[in-house]
């Protein structure tokens, strides 16, 4: 098995990004991306893909994402032809509070890819025709915009990016099969504390707005994300006061409260157990 580079693709370093059309005829080996994740839409015929020992059907329509470190393959191609979109993860932070807290978009671009790469995940998206020739009119024009590279295609491509992962996400939960049960809960719940991690959330609120009992949510998270609903509140929480430390000047009993805690000194405790330093020294050294 191989490794594969984006550097292989692109050696813009300011610009880690590359899209083109895939035409695979024959199998193609197992690999892995190193230091990238790729978007793949299936714009036409079907292929088997494997993904790590599993095997499943793909066909036109079908969208995925396989983050780094995830092996696969694609062997008995027909009439193929796929869309590669090959992207470092930072690119994803561009997405805004509001497509985070959108259950489609948890789903195809976050839980999916890591959940496929520790285990056996045949379940994807699959878009209806309408939708499809929406996406690859849209995927035409961000190929030609690459190629031409005229002055400000980087941030051409940047916004229209952005745009294909907001549609996909809008649309991965309207597919009428192959979805993933548990992952929808998962994904509902996850959309929900992204959207309220600051306010006092419950394991019963979050279990009722995602439709679950509390004792699935847990064991859904644990299988997913191998840690608890809680703990992942407190890392948003942290992730945010860590954001807010280094932009503003807020008291950091204020900042606490802003995120979530209503201990200021529990929270100083926890950020310094977590990253080794108080708050006022994580400031100081920014």
């Amino acid at each position: 098995m191989s490794n594969v580079y984006l550097n292989w693709f692109t050696t813009d370093e300011h610009f880690p990004f590359f899209i083109q059309y895939g035409g695979h005829e024959e199998d193609m080996d197992l690999h892995m991306h190193a230091d990238f994740s790729e978007l793949v839409i299936v714009l036409k015929g079907h292929a088997s893909h494997i993904v790590n020992d599993e095997e499943a059907f793909i066909k036109k329509g079908n969208v995925f994402v396989i983050n780094g470190g995830t092996p696969h393959a694609y062997k008995d191609p027909y009439d193929f032809k796929i869309c590669n979109i090959m992207y470092k993860a930072d690119m994803l932070k561009l997405a805004g509070p509001d497509l985070r807290t959108l259950n489609g978009y948890q789903a195809l671009f976050v839980l999916e890819p890591f959940y496929r790469s520790i285990n056996a995940y045949k379940s994807k998206m699959n878009l209806p025709i309408v939708s499809l020739e929406y996406v690859s009119s849209l995927v035409a024009g961000m190929i030609n915009e690459y190629e031409q590279k005229h002055h400000g295609y980087q941030t051409m491509l940047a916004s229209r990016f952005m745009e294909l992962v907001v549609y996909l996400s809008r649309h991965y939960d309207t597919q009428e099969k192959g979805v993933d049960n548990s992952l929808m809960h998962l994904a509902s719940a996850i959309s929900y504390i992204e959207d309220h991690y600051h306010e006092p959330v419950t394991l019963d609120s979050i279990a009722a707005k995602s439709d679950i009992s509390v004792r699935h949510l847990n064991r859904i998270f644990q299988a997913y994300y191998q840690t608890t609903p809680i703990a992942y509140i407190q890392r948003l929480r942290l992730e945010q006061a860590c954001s807010l430390l280094r932009q503003t000047r807020h008291p950091i009993t204020e900042i606490s409260y802003r995120c979530g805690f209503n201990d200021s000194n529990y929270f100083t405790r926890l950020f310094k157990k977590t990253y080794g330093r108080s708050p006022k020294a994580y400031r100081n050294q920014q």
